[in-house]
């Protein structure tokens, strides 16, 4: 089948954001035409001035609606789409200027009715937003299930950076109203649908993320929070690895109590463990600084999901 990408993007609040994301579509080596849609999420600071500097220069069309979350403006997008190919960004992403070269190439090579990709952390990004990026991306923090080759797990597409065919998306209705892992649940649906997804290694985007500490917790807070639920709804994916941020952090918080009683030998190996994290940190991004927050931002990632997670068993949604 012929290929028509559809980029999709909701934005709420964020117009700076929606500004530089398509700033970088404008950059695109790809050849084809392909559309650009804006879903304004009921936004009080909208971006229509900033989508209307880029109208000659993209196929972009620009949709305010009201406030519904960013699964279901996202399917409002796919409604207005007139591709045979979505492709789902987040706001507070840049994309690559090869990126759409990479997507054809791959689903042409192998096609799928969905496909994820991973994100890294673009120059422009702040110590902590890099610290952050390594966190969420890393083999030694997340076994690599948010975007690797050498994934511990099933790669699961991220609405931040996902594709998906107008086929699929009519056959699943797309994203759920779930708030939180609507994305995951999205791949749960797809798989038993029968429809195949694939990692796409080189179809990569910059992910802001969060900025500070606080966003950061709160978002993995919730990342933990939802999962129990995922696991109810889909017992047959729930893995002992969700486990592990809980058993981490409750691990860590007993290995400092064991010191007031100068039983050292459990703080030593995580000692180690962040050690292995600055070196790992500081080879990827060639900045000590970063290296060192990378602990901070591990530490942070681990207990708001581990938390999150517990919340998740003990209070039923």
């Amino acid at each position: 089948m012929e290929l028509q990408f559809s980029i999709i993007i909701p934005v709420y609040n964020r117009p700076q954001e929606i500004d530089e994301l398509l700033q970088s579509l404008t950059k695109q080596t790809y050849q084809k035409s392909f559309e650009v849609i804006v879903v304004e999420d009921g936004s009080s600071l909208k971006s229509e001035n900033i989508v209307k500097k880029y109208s000659e220069k993209l196929n972009l069309f620009y949709f305010f609606k009201p406030n519904s979350g960013a699964g279901a403006s996202r399917n409002f997008g796919m409604q207005k789409a007139n591709g045979t190919y979505f492709i789902i960004f987040d706001s507070d992403c840049i994309i690559p200027p090869d990126y759409l070269v990479e997507v054809e190439n791959a689903l042409e090579k192998k096609y799928t009715d969905a496909f994820g990709g991973a994100d890294a952390a673009h120059q422009s990004f702040t110590a902590i937003q890099k610290a952050i990026n390594y966190s969420m991306t890393s083999f030694f923090t997340t076994g690599g299930i948010r975007g690797s080759k050498k994934s511990v797990d099933k790669f699961q597409p991220r609405s931040f950076n996902l594709g998906i065919s107008k086929n699929a998306f009519e056959q699943t209705e797309g994203f759920s109203k779930m708030k939180i892992g609507e994305d995951i649940d999205l791949t749960f649906r797809l798989w038993s649908h029968k429809f195949e997804t694939q990692f796409i290694e080189n179809a990569f985007v910059y992910h802001k993320r969060r900025s500070t500490f606080k966003q950061f917790f709160k978002q993995t807070f919730a990342f933990g929070n939802g999962r129990p639920f995922l696991n109810r709804k889909y017992p047959e994916t729930a893995k002992i690895t969700y486990w592990f941020p809980s058993v981490f952090i409750l691990a860590f918080i007993f290995s400092m109590l064991l010191l007031v009683f100068n039983i050292k030998i459990f703080a030593l190996l995580f000692g180690a463990y962040f050690a292995i994290i600055i070196i790992d940190s500081f080879l990827k991004n060639r900045n000590i600084g970063v290296a060192f927050l990378s602990v901070i931002t591990t530490l942070i990632q681990f207990t708001g999901y581990g938390f999150g997670f517990l919340k998740g068993l003990v209070i039923i949604k």
